[in-house]
């Protein structure tokens, strides 16, 4: 979700907690008032550069870009951040301009978003989750931008993960750069582990071992839960995805225009959550949580485990007051694949070639450089900022290498509680299309295996399946 699955209700970069929307809305007066220029949408009569779309952006080239997502007020090291990364960029490209908006919910709301960019008011250089892709092409919202991404305009490219890179292409064409990334694994509270004699070092590696785990975490009594699990605002949807994927399954078939989890392990995926919840009493008694929850439940040792990615830990640092020593991350129990996702950023389409090369040459070293922008962990470091956690890291070969090194060096959290998930990568799947249309169907077998003991999963699943072969059939 993070786009994730939960394409835009999870945090700046995956996120989403209403806590996060009503900073960005208090604070966006205030944000919109530190950026460095006037509006975007300018068209700067001076000097032009090339015309070649292949050649790097010309220094003496005068324009200005509009970038989104710019961290708010509230968040001050991450908006320093931003400025110093802006008055760095200049130095070797005096005359861009990058106009930084801040609007309250732009980077986190779908609603929002979608109106955006049907009014076609987003800005030249627009935050999206992977899984927008196709909403944005729809709606003819961006520009191709293949001929402008070389090895001379992103020197990493061929270094990026493919995964990463393929997710924004379409017909062949490019039309965004990734920012972002992460896998799904299983979170586990390490003191609720050590207290129920169990090993933290070594996670659940499948899903009879996350049984067990869960019942003698459980055991502890005080209104613990052993293993903690959504079903309800499209996050159940995604988290069978996830599931499914874990075990070998999938969500639609090749060919993108059938449901594909009618089958053996999407009952397993059903039927292990209604045996943990009512033959185990190992998930608690409240259930339709939706994200967040399980995030507050893990945070304050009420909660022993539940699917997450990297930067939920973050999260439940930042803003829920959690310590990082509390975490740990394995891989998602069957290993068999994972859930993919994460962010990008898009170029709108009718931006002038000198624009796209801007925006190009800006995300290149803000989001694509070792040691630099986001990927400068010293500074992220000194700012104290989160430094440590396993992704976003889509790098390959020496830029992985580089990454890595200044990461651990760097790192202000145990990252040898991720040891399991770092030395076990399990591939990622992406989302499936019409995800979130998908996703809020698949709440429904969710939850019912949750909420109600004597649930129908063969009948749960075969009404799924007909609803989500109707969303298909409608593409």
């Amino acid at each position: 979700m993070r786009s994730a699955g939960f394409s835009r209700t999870r945090r700046t970069s995956r996120a989403s907690a209403a806590a996060l929307v009503t900073a960005l809305a208090l604070t966006a007066l205030a944000s919109c008032g530190t950026s460095s220029s006037s509006d975007s949408g300018d068209k700067d009569s001076g000097s032009k550069g090339s015309s070649d779309p292949s050649a790097p952006l010309d220094p003496k080239t005068k324009v200005t870009i509009s970038i989104d997502c710019m961290p708010p007020a509230a968040k001050a090291a991450e908006l320093r951040e931003w400025n110093e990364d802006i008055k760095t960029f200049n130095k070797t490209y005096p005359n861009v301009t990058i106009n930084g908006k801040s609007t309250p919910g732009q980077c986190l709301e779908p609603p929002r978003f979608t109106a955006m960019l049907k009014g076609k008011s987003q800005p030249d250089v627009f935050y999206a989750y992977f899984t927008d892709l196709q909403q944005v092409l729809d709606n003819d919202g961006a520009t191709d931008i293949s001929a402008y991404v070389n090895d001379k305009s992103v020197p990493a490219l061929k270094e990026i993960q493919p995964q990463v890179i393929d997710v924004a292409r379409k017909d062949g064409k490019l039309y965004a750069l990734p920012t972002s990334n992460y896998t799904m694994g299983l979170m586990i509270n390490r003191k609720l582990f050590t207290q129920a004699g169990l090993d933290p070092n070594t996670p659940p590696a499948t899903w009879d071992e996350v049984r067990a785990a869960a019942k003698k975490i459980a055991a502890l009594g005080k209104g613990i839960a052993g293993f903690g699990e959504y079903s309800a605002g499209n996050n159940g949807g995604w988290h069978f995805a996830a599931t499914q994927y874990g075990l070998g399954g999938d969500v639609v078939d090749a060919s993108g225009k059938k449901a594909a989890f009618n089958d053996a392990s999407g009952k397993q995926v059903l039927q292990q959550l209604h045996d943990m919840r009512w033959e185990d009493d190992s998930m608690g008694k409240t259930q339709l949580l939706k994200w967040g929850d399980l995030q507050k439940q893990i945070s304050t040792d009420k909660l022993g485990m539940f699917l997450a990615a990297p930067d939920d830990i973050a999260y439940m640092v930042q803003q829920l007051g959690a310590k990082y020593e509390t975490f740990g991350l394995g891989p998602i129990p069957g290993a068999k694949g994972t859930l993919f996702g994460g962010n990008n950023y898009m170029i709108k389409k009718g931006s002038s070639p000198d624009q796209i090369k801007a925006a190009v040459a800006w995300l290149n070293f803000k989001n694509l450089t070792p040691g630099k922008g986001q990927f400068d962990w010293a500074r992220t470091k000194a700012d104290k900022l989160p430094v440590g956690l396993p992704q976003p890291n889509f790098f390959l070969g020496d830029s992985k290498a580089k990454d890595d090194a200044s990461r651990t060096t760097n790192a202000s959290m145990p990252i040898e509680n991720f040891k399991a998930f770092m030395d076990n990568p399990v591939q990622g799947k992406a989302e499936p299309p019409k995800a979130q249309e998908i996703y809020k169907i698949l709440d429904n077998a969710m939850s019912g295996v949750l909420t109600n003991k004597g649930a129908d999963i063969d009948k749960l699943l075969s009404t799924a399946e007909q609803q989500v072969n109707q969303v298909l059939a409608n593409q």
